[in-house]
């Protein structure tokens, strides 16, 4: 099969995150944008749900608050607390 190359324009911190995030999981960035495009050409469809909705699980502030978790409960062996659910700082 023939190659060809694309050129693809992207924040420079953007691409340093993917470049990371391809190397966790074993690929190349070319290697994740071509699985991108098989899958789309295949399902004709982007393969997963754009929402303007973000998870607050993944917000910078719950990220750093289980990391620092994380840190603890190995330091210290750990703690158990209570958690309210209502209380949205907690996310």
């Amino acid at each position: 099969m023939a190659q060809t190359n694309v050129n693809i324009r992207m924040d420079a911190e953007l691409k340093k995150q993917f470049e990371a995030f391809c190397s966790d999981i074993g690929m190349s960035m070319t290697t994740a944008f071509c699985v991108f495009a098989k899958k789309a050409v295949r399902e004709r469809r982007i393969p997963f749900e754009i929402t303007a909705d973000s998870d607050p699980f993944y917000s910078p502030a719950n990220i750093a608050r289980l990391k620092k978790s994380i840190e603890q409960l190995e330091t210290t062996g750990g703690t158990i607390h209570e958690v309210n659910m209502d209380d949205k700082s907690m996310i």
